[in-house]
């Protein structure tokens, strides 16, 4: 039967790769850990101090204890294989991360087990599992070597009278640290001991050993168990059956990988070993229990990181436990099917490898703390996008600006279900904390009071999180339950109606399947096995059936439109590959916070660049079990009616996936050859107990020749080469990934300090040529995936590590063109289609997130290459040591004495608004005093958005950067701010943003309150510039008006603070009427923000006063954004057109701009303008609500619905003036009520059909009602608010007839009037009835003081 194994990818079918031994070499004795010398010079470095001095030396203020030693390899088998070639400096690393560490007798020696993972540069994985015990330390040398090395850290502290621990006065970012050179194994050692002394007459030295098997698979259980066995077999009172060797040789040559869908049973030293793999249909492998995820962090918190990792952000592991770390860290990536984490992936971060955290890129890395060390002293190099997950104290620090899963409520209720189905409490973990502010961006989590630090016990988590016994808390509930016949009664007539009491089942569930487990011979650890592995198999179904449902229909936006595969390589950076505008409209509203920023990752980029590639090769294996499901979810769902439903779904397949996995490990299918004597020498592999031997390296390096499986690779081995060329271009739209990831494990800053005292950074590679085939192309990305995400530990020369910046340089100047670029494009396109062009492709969601990602590359940009970090924020930080330093020079400016200030000029009334200072500075005051805002990333971000919607982010930025000194005081010399030209290139792609027009700032800060400067402007050649009566104003927005304010008597400007009023769109302007110069002819009124620089003018050019124009003390004048003073410098001067009007409508001569001056508009051009009128509005109504202009403008303002119709009613007038009296439109409307209002009264309406009656007495009832208001409007003002009111309550079309049947029109129009002829009325009525279908709001300042 073995003749059926199959191969997995690139590597042999072999269960084991290699077997290592690391531990001390007696033969070059005690050695420093390099590493950690490393760290202490670059700490020393950071903080000041002399690094030599630091460097040199022995440290004796640690106990030799304490320290940690360098480890080696001292033995493998076999020596190497081709098709994995051993990484000796990166599994010596993993394997004791903390290098040796040394015990006495009195010291907890308690063996421990953790696994690690290598990720080669073709993205493959192997993984690493690790039994660490402690071996007595027989050399003479060591231990005369460690009690001289006690006396001198006796001798130390004796003379300095301090604590032995150097590091706990640290709060340098680097603290973890101290966890490398302490001891850190776990809540032991609660014997009180001589301070870590040792006495060589009376102690016993052990030191750490460990055996490691290297695997292509995660058969995490099956290696635990078979290592244990191991350990066991050395220590146990009688030799084992056969020599080590024979079980060594049985499991790296003779054991073979289980085929897909197969289980294998192969038997280690004392007891068989049964592992089992999924089939080509199943989720992957999993082996890591993730009920220990789950209960670790309780359901919550997991799925709020789980939700991190979907959104590609920086998540950072801390526990003391390594094997904690990669059962997260492993959990958390099962959980992403179909996608795949395409990052930085380091689950176990060697400590003195710290400085990696500085890579300005994703990642998902764990790092090792030190028992009982604070949080609050561990600082990040960047936490703006960190999502810090603290495993031991069980709660998480979340990221700002962090949109939940999908119906996520449901989810962790499902979740928590299932585990409570296996007996396991979902209740564990702390809530999660978020570095929020409440203004920082929509769809963020509100801030969660107080930081300080809450440690939530584990519930029995010792003793019954991995064996699945009951919490306390449900056992007590089931025995209430079981024992009062009340509540038994009521839950029987609950099921008899239909209704489960889900709680009760699954808790019954849970402790029925306890009771029958383990019944049937099986061993506990088999049982566990079992358990796990059907518990993790439902999890995972579980979020696997969500991607299902949200997925359904992806294939139908995939753009395929390539013709063959080195075309689609060629041309991969030009391509839309994905209709993201389309999918998002087709998706329900509570998911687009969440989607619109997933599907712009690497990781969902990477999974249709796999669909893409399935027309040419074969599919990827994720892709080809998420594909088989939806088309079995088509055949059983017709999804067209419930397309947009965000109902929840729950697993259909949970019962049906853990019997699949029960049946497999319950009937082996393929037991492996047992171990058996090999052909050894005669005396080795002598037993003896407590120490592991050396093994016989002949008859261990090479396996048996006769085996057929174990060379059925080769032409697998040619087809996966082939297979790379053509895949791993993937990822290329982002070359962050190859380029950063490369070298990840290099990014120590061993060697930057050189930077900084001596040359400049090596000279750029060339550029490659554009022309270069498509062969070439994807050579040249191999060669930048080199060592992708986990290289070579041991090149740490400063050539290797100024490479390796240089490509994150290289990274991130290439990810700000390709952000600039898409915002360009998808803002450009819905502009295309304000003119008319197209279909738009960006929603105001889709912008948001374009922007939170901007704001994001910002944020790594500048905490690349910091000296020393300081607050969350690099950029504010930045900022405010900017501000500090201006501040200064100011002073000293001003102190001295030839400093003159500059003369003002006189603001002349007549100007328009005095010109907006554009400073830096004055921006970050504004952000500052915004109380809403509680975070520097908060702070950073809002000031940002600011900057882009002034258009001053590019200037901004460079002003900040124009201070050398600052820089190289603030940045090491390899940051990409010091990288010069970079810097101007990122600069100009930033300056391309000003090309476009954001309101970022004012429409996610809708709360704040703003600063806003009136100018009102009369015409002072026609009439007094100011007047004796008492003028007010109110200025409204999208977002709420001003209220009134009175202006002080002789003053043209003033300003006001008000809430956040968004986009402005009307000012009401009046006055009462008093004094001898009371009548005012107003120009325009100008308004401002104040924060953002935003000016609008509201066009008057009419008289305010009783007896002059129509009378009218108040006006209601529309807005339209004008261009900001001064904006033709400093590189804003491009400007898009305003969305209020339309720009065809420019070009074109208005209807309403030149009336009553001497303009008469053709019939035509009269009638043209009500249908562009009616369109425009039908147009405002088919935009998304988040993205509609103001209805007030399309109304009211210019080529308005108003406008037009005031034309029509004026075409035709037999007199502009009779007896020297101006008339107006609603002198006509006015008349006609009069006489409607007479017929009545005589009777003559009484006959009229009653429609017809009612609407006669809604028109006389609206124009009464607009007659009697208090306010002070004019006839025009009049007319307006009837237009507005009858477009509002659809009566408009309804209204037409009657003034047009009306006899009063005989005596006022020609004959020719538009309004007397009844086609054109007509057409106008049915156009007009076309605004029934929408429902029109009018705006608070046109329908004040009207009760109807």
């Amino acid at each position: 039967m073995s003749g059926s194994f199959s191969v997995s990818g690139s590597a042999p079918c072999r269960f084991a790769h290699y077997f290592v031994v690391c531990g001390i070499d007696t033969e070059t004795g005690l050695e420093p850990d390099e590493l950690a010398a490393l760290y202490q010079w670059l700490e020393a470095d950071r903080q000041g101090r002399d690094p030599d001095a630091a460097a040199t030396g022995e440290n004796f203020e640690q106990s030799p204890l304490k320290r940690t030693f360098k480890s080696k390899v001292l033995a493998r088998y076999p020596e190497n294989l081709e098709w994995n070639p051993f990484d000796q400096d990166a599994v010596n690393m993993l394997c004791m991360p903390k290098g040796l560490s040394f015990r006495t007798q009195a010291d907890q020696r308690t063996p421990q087990f953790h696994s690690f993972i290598i990720t080669r540069e073709d993205g493959s994985r192997t993984y690493g599992f690790v039994h660490t015990f402690y071996e007595e330390v027989t050399s003479p040398q060591i231990c005369s070597a460690m009690q001289t090395l006690t006396q001198m850290h006796n001798a130390e502290s004796t003379s300095a009278n301090t604590p032995s621990s150097s590091s706990s006065s640290s709060s340098s970012s680097m603290d973890s640290l101290a966890s490398s050179l302490d001891e850190a194994d776990s809540p032991t050692s609660s014997s009180s001991r001589r301070a870590g002394s040792y006495d060589s007459s009376r102690d016993t030295l052990y030191v750490s050993k460990a055996l490691c098997l290297i695997t292509p698979m995660p058969f995490m259980h099956a290696c635990r168990r078979f290592l244990s066995q191991m350990h066991r077999a050395v220590t146990a009172a009688t030799a084992p059956p056969l020599p080590l060797e024979s079980y060594v040789h049985n499991i790296l040559y003779e054991v073979p990988l289980p085929a897909p869908g197969r289980s294998l049973k192969f038997h280690g030293v004392y007891e068989p070993i049964v592992c089992q793999r999924p089939g080509l249909g199943e989720l992957q492998l999993a082996d890591f229990p993730l009920a220990e995820a789950f209960s670790l962090l309780g359901v919550e918190n997991l799925v709020q990181v789980f939700t991190c990792t979907l959104l590609e952000m920086q998540i950072l592991l801390y526990s003391h436990d390594y094997q904690r770390l990669m059962t997260v860290a492993e959990g958390i990536t099962t959980l992403l099917f179909p996608f795949q984490w395409q990052h930085v992936y380091v689950p176990i971060l060697p400590a003195s490898l710290l400085h990696f955290l500085d890579a300005p890129v994703p990642y998902l890395m764990g790092l090792q703390s030190k028992e009982g060390t604070d949080r609050s002293t561990l600082e990040l190099p960047q936490e703006a996008n960190l999502c810090f997950v603290d495993i031991d104290n069980h709660y998480i620090e979340l990221p700002e600006d962090f949109p939940n899963f999908p119906n996520k409520t449901e989810l962790i209720q499902e979740l928590s279900e299932v585990l409570l189905s296996y007996g396991i409490s979902a209740n564990t973990g702390a809530p999660p904390r978020t570095r929020t502010c409440p203004g920082s961006a929509p769809g963020s989590t509100p801030s969660t009071p107080g930081r300080e630090r809450k440690t939530v016990a584990l519930r029995q988590m010792e003793d019954d999180g991995r064996n699945g016994n009951l919490a306390g808390e449900e056992l007590a509930v089931l025995e209430l339950l079981q024992g009062n016949a009340t509540l038994e009664r009521l839950q029987a007539l609950t099921k008899r109606t239909g209704v489960t009491v889900a709680r009760v089942d699954a808790l019954r569930a849970g402790v029925k399947a306890q009771l029958t487990e383990g019944q049937g011979g099986r061993t506990a650890a088999e049982d566990e096995e079992l358990r796990n592995a059907k518990l993790n198999v439902q999890l995972r179904e579980v979020c696997a059936s969500r991607f299902t449902t949200m997925f359904a229909d992806y294939e139908a936006f995939v753009i395929q439109s390539a013709p063959d595969l080195e075309s689609w390589l060629t041309n991969r950076e030009q391509m839309h590959n994905f209709d993201k505008a389309s999918f998002l409209s087709d998706q329900p509203e509570p998911y687009l916070p969440f989607l619109s920023h997933f599907i712009e990752t690497q990781m969902f980029a990477t999974f249709i660049d796999n669909k893409i590639m399935s027309q040419w090769e074969d599919k990827e294996p994720l892709l080809r079990v998420f594909d088989a499901r939806i088309d079995k979810a088509r055949l059983f769902n017709v999804r067209a009616p419930s397309l947009r439903s965000s109902s929840y779904q729950r697993c259909t397949i949970l019962k049906e996936s853990a019997q699949t996995v029960e049946q497999r490990l319950m009937k082996i299918d393929h037991t492996a050859i047992h171990p058996h004597l090999l052909d050894m020498k005669i005396g080795q592999g002598k037993y003896e107990q407590g120490f592991f031997p050396k093994l016989q390296a002949d008859v261990l390096n090479t396996g048996p020749t006769n085996n057929k499986w174990s060379h059925r690779t080769a032409t697998a081995q040619r087809r996966k080469e082939r297979h790379r060329h053509q895949t791993e271009h993937l990822g290329l739209e982002n070359d962050l990934k190859e380029q950063v990831e490369g070298c990840l494990v290099l990014q120590n800053s061993m060697a930057f300090w050189e930077w900084d005292k001596a040359s400049p950074p090596p000279i750029k590679p060339p550029k490659k040529s554009a022309s270069a085939s498509c062969l070439k192309f994807m050579q040249e990305a191999r060669s930048l995936g080199k060592n992708l995400r986990q290289p070579k530990l041991s090149d740490l020369s400063p050539a290797v590590i100024a490479q390796t910046n240089w490509k994150f340089v290289e990274g991130l100047l290439k990810e700000c063109r390709m952000k600039t670029k898409r915002m360009l494009v998808e803002k450009m396109g819905r502009e295309a289609v304000e003119l008319g062009h197209g279909e738009a492709t960006i929603t105001g969601l889709e912008e948001n997130t374009l922007i939170a990602s901007l704001c994001d590359l910002l944020e790594r940009i500048w905490s690349h290459g910091l000296q020393v970090k300081q607050g969350k924020s690099a950029l504010w930080s930045h900022m405010l040591h900017y501000h500090a330093r201006e501040e200064k020079l100011e002073q000293q400016q001003a102190e001295s004495p030839v400093s003159h200030v500059p003369e003002r000029r006189k603001s002349d009334c007549s100007m328009a608004m005095p010109s907006l200072r554009v400073s830096l500075i004055q921006d970050m005051r504004h952000i500052q005093s915004m109380s809403e805002i509680k975070t520097d990333v908060g702070r950073a971000r809002a000031w940002i958005r600011l900057s882009l919607e002034k258009k001053l982010l590019s200037q901004h930025l460079k002003q900040l950067l124009c201070r050398q000194a600052l820089t190289k005081k603030l940045y090491k010399r390899y940051a990409f701010l010091r990288c010069e030209e970079e810097k101007e290139q990122f600069l100009f792609h930033l300056l391309s943003l000003n090309t476009v027009d954001y309101f970022c700032f004012t429409s996610v800060f809708t709360t704040i309150m703003i600063p806003y400067r009136v100018v009102i402007i009369p015409i002072k050649k026609l009439s007094n510039a100011m007047t004796t009566s008492n003028p007010w104003v109110c200025v409204s927005g999208q977002l709420g008006d001003s209220g009134i304010m009175q202006i002080p008597k002789n003053v043209l400007e003033m300003t006001f603070d008000c809430q956040n009023l968004g986009k402005m769109t009307t000012v009401q302007l009046g006055h009462d009427n008093a004094g001898l110069l009371a009548k005012w002819l107003v120009d325009c009124v100008m308004v401002r923000n104040e924060i953002t620089g935003h000016t609008y003018k509201f066009p008057c050019g009419r008289w305010l006063g009783k007896g002059v124009d129509d009378g009218s003390l108040e006006r209601v004048l529309i807005g339209e954004p004008v261009l900001p003073s001064g904006e033709e410098d400093s590189g804003r001067g491009c400007y898009t057109p305003p969305l209020q009007r339309s720009p065809s409508q420019i070009r074109r001569i208005s209807v309403t701009s030149l009336s009553g001056r001497g303009y008469k508009p053709t019939s035509a051009q009269i009638q043209e303008a009500i249908g562009e009128a009616v369109n425009n509005i039908i147009k405002h109504f088919h935009k998304p609500e988040k993205e509609r202009g103001s209805l007030t403008v399309l109304l009211c303002g210019e080529s308005s619905l108003v406008s037009a119709l005031e034309q029509f009613f004026r075409h035709g007038f037999k007199s502009a003036r009779l007896f020297q009296k101006t008339v107006f439109v609603w002198d006509f409307v006015e008349k006609a009520i009069a006489y409607m209002e007479s017929a009545d009264q005589m009777g003559d309406l009484q006959e009229t059909a009653e429609p017809l009656g009612r609407t006669c007495q809604s028109l006389c009832h609206y124009v009464n009602a607009i007659n009697s208001t208090r306010r002070n409007i004019g006839k025009d003002g009049k007319f307006q608010l009837l237009v507005c009111l009858g477009a509002r309550d659809r009566l408009l079309p309804q209204w037409v007839p009657l003034l047009v049947e009306c006899p009063v029109i005989q005596r006022m129009y020609e004959d020719s009037a538009l309004l007397r002829d009844r086609a054109t009325v007509s057409s106008h009525i049915d156009v007009l009835e076309t605004l029934h279908d929408f429902p029109i709001t009018l705006e608070a300042s046109i329908v004040k003081g009207i009760a109807l």
